[in-house]
């Protein structure tokens, strides 16, 4: 970033559009992509929609879409204009959807035609149109409604300021109420940057498209970042499933991915760790450091041509990384790296990049970025994370007194995370503040930690580590399909053993977990919990419902 570069969206497109009018930018898999210069065609068009729909600057244009080019195009022409973008996520149910665009007083919501269905029937005073996002068809509106035309242009020309509001993100969150975050400009535009400091990008990456565009993540890093640098963005159009991700990885052969710890976890515990620890003789080599390092380096080979052969970032954020897969990933070199952030930031606060990985570890501060532990424990140093600089959000959308306990008067963001930072400035996530239990004894207890343990346990999903009655109680999803899948022998028999086995991992798991922590971590009781916990988009617990 240089002195004379404008934070804004319009500005980090016009000055790519300059040097790369020909590159590709956005495609779904396995179709050409549209270059630089016909996306702008495509957004001015747009603009023009927009305006002979009655839009102006300051007003709120929703999109309710799964990721696809055309939901880049709306996001951007909203913004040029001068309108703010409000991404709502594919999940939401239809009242939450009701509830949101009303808060947000949208005027017109782009919606991909699989999520239509979603809207009929909603109370929307303000909504004016609803706009087909496959091809900028009007689904409803009155008779004398415009049609989007492909080579017209807009009306007027727009400045946009830096410190202007572009999107409002409602972040679904771990703790219950959603609250929509003012992202400005500035905000954005200055991580977008951070992130090409952290982790170059160049013209001739490619990324592949994996979460979801309404959440900040991959809205800041997956989208304005590579159009910042003239890269180009590959569309799924389907969810990520094994069936659905392992061609597109063949036939893109991206460079750079974000994901979830989700992901790369399932991948470690479902397909690398039962390959280390299946042979009994490969078990056995496998507990010796040594030769662990040599087998976690063979199967990082493997894990590299899955991917395309050509991955030079993956980067993992939204949630703490297991300790056990991190390890994997350091010894099998695969090229990880991790970050951490929140919406409110914009997202990115810390990262580092494949070449300085630290285990456990979110690297330092972002440059120009500022973290200090507030009021840390004089022994431990832990204490909460606080935070200050240029992508820190405006406010919470009509929530002035909810931005005021959050933001202090001299612009300190309070995270509500626990950390550390060691002698070189990388910081430590302990965990959620609010997640904290904290014993009689007056032990804090981190519920990730004991989690970690839990997750590594065979055929255990997922897990939750609540207090109950002054208990520790971990609520644990198993994977009874794998147990049954395992047992199918016993065919008529396969429900009930599936219970007993159950039953039986429960007990077992209890003992392995007490084995592995501090005495004052011990779990008193584990329940099995039969259905998937309900997540955030970044595949975080929702830990609000289950304490």
């Amino acid at each position: 970033m240089t002195d004379t570069e404008i934070l804004t969206f319009p500005s980090f497109f016009e000055n790519t559009l300059q040097q790369y009018p020909n590159h590709g930018f956005l495609t779904v898999v396995g179709e050409k992509p549209v270059t630089y210069a016909m996306a702008d065609r495509k957004i001015g068009a747009l603009i023009r929609f927009l305006e002979e729909s009655g839009v102006k600057p300051g007003d709120k244009i929703a999109i309710l879409s799964i990721n696809q080019p055309h939901w880049a195009i709306a996001f951007f022409a909203t913004t040029f204009m001068g309108a703010v973008a409000v991404p709502l996520l594919p999940d939401f149910l239809p009242a939450e959807i009701e509830l949101l665009i009303n808060h947000s007083e949208s005027k017109v919501i782009f919606a991909s035609g699989n999520l239509i269905p979603k809207l009929r029937n909603l109370v929307t005073p303000n909504l004016q149109r609803i706009v087909k996002i496959e091809d900028f068809s009007v689904v409803n509106g009155a008779p004398d409604i415009p049609c989007f035309q492909s080579d017209s242009l807009p009306l007027r020309k727009y400045s946009v300021e830096e410190d202007q509001l572009a999107s409002i993100i409602y972040t679904s969150g771990t703790t219950g109420k959603p609250k929509g975050v003012m992202l400005s400009h500035r905000n954005i535009c200055f991580t977008a940057v951070n992130g090409h400091k952290i982790q170059p990008i160049h013209p001739t990456d490619r990324f592949l498209s994996i979460l979801p565009l309404s959440h900040t993540y991959e809205n800041t890093l997956g989208l304005i970042l590579p159009m910042y640098r003239g890269a180009c963005i590959y569309y799924l159009l389907k969810p990520p499933i094994p069936q659905v991700l392992l061609p597109a990885l063949a036939t893109v052969r991206p460079t750079t991915m974000l994901t979830v710890p989700l992901i790369i976890e399932k991948i470690f515990r479902s397909k690398i760790l039962p390959e280390l620890t299946g042979n009994p003789v490969i078990r056995f080599f496998y507990r010796i450091p040594r030769t662990r390092k040599l087998l976690h380096r063979i199967a990082g080979k493997k894990l590299m041509t899955t991917f395309g052969g050509e991955l030079t970032f993956f980067g993992v954020g939204g949630a703490k990384l297991d300790k056990t897969v991190e390890r994997f990933l350091i010894e099998s070199r695969f090229p990880y790296a991790v970050g951490y952030g929140l919406t409110e930031c914009a997202p990115l606060l810390a990262g580092f990049n494949p070449q300085n990985a630290r285990l456990q570890s979110t690297g330092p501060a972002c440059e120009g970025v500022e973290l200090k532990i507030h009021d840390p424990d004089p022994t431990t140093g832990e204490g909460e994370i606080w935070a200050a600089g240029p992508n820190i959000m405006l406010g919470y959308y009509k929530e002035p007194e909810l931005t005021r306990e959050i933001i202090t008067p001299d612009g300190w963001f309070r995270t509500g995370d626990l950390g550390i930072f060691d002698q070189h400035k990388n910081l430590y996530i302990k965990g959620r503040s609010k997640s904290v239990i904290i014993r009689p004894n007056g032990e804090n207890i981190y519920p990730e930690d004991i989690e970690s343990v839990i997750n590594n346990f065979k055929h255990v999903i997922e897990s939750l580590v609540i207090e109950q009655k002054g208990k520790l109680v971990a609520l644990v999803h198993f994977n009874q399909e794998e147990i049954a899948l395992r047992y199918q022998s016993l065919k008529n028999e396969v429900a009930s053993y599936v219970e007993q086995r159950i039953e039986e991992l429960r007990l077992e798991l209890q003992e392995y977990v007490n084995a592995r922590v501090k005495k004052y971590q011990q779990v008193q009781v584990v329940i099995s919990q039969p259905a998937p916990f309900q997540k955030t988009a970044t595949q975080k617990i929702k830990r609000f419902l289950y304490t």
